[in-house]
């Protein structure tokens, strides 16, 4: 198998580790809300070896394949490019604060942890969504040259 070839395997690989981050967020939420506080220890730290796996296989995919141009124009090449830069930007703020979560929570510091996954929460599940969107969009919708 040649490198574009395995790169292009990852892809989906990647997609679907995103759906799983964003799938197992909304229900750590939902635990969390119901007082479950195993279930959304479980599905949090689903989320976070998700996400670790996705940046593994990204990382594999990238020195692989390099960089792809969107084959969309116009309009769909905006969006494209907004959706990719606000996905970019906030996957890299959130790692930070992901790992300050885990801190947080390893040391039982809930109220602090409560506080910080208030504005985490959100940012990750867009960055899960948005990484989902973009691969759609790149590799099932309009391609790439």
């Amino acid at each position: 198998m040649d490198a574009e070839s395995l790169g292009n395997l990852l892809a989906p690989v990647n997609a679907t580790l995103n759906l799983t981050s964003a799938v197992l967020l909304i229900l750590g939420f939902v635990y969390i809300k119901r007082g479950k506080r195993d279930r959304h220890r479980a599905c949090m730290l689903g989320a976070v070896g998700a996400s670790v796996l996705f940046l593994v296989f990204y990382v594999t995919r990238f020195s692989l394949t390099g960089t792809h141009r969107f084959a969309g124009e116009g309009a769909a090449r905006t969006a494209y490019l907004a959706i990719l830069f606000s996905h970019m930007v906030l996957a890299v703020v959130i790692v930070p604060l992901v790992l300050r979560l885990l801190v947080l929570a390893r040391a039982e510091r809930f109220d602090a942890h409560r506080r910080l996954a208030r504005w985490t929460f959100p940012m990750w599940l867009y960055v899960s969504l948005s990484g989902l969107v973009v691969y759609l969009m790149l590799y099932q919708v309009y391609g790439y040259v």
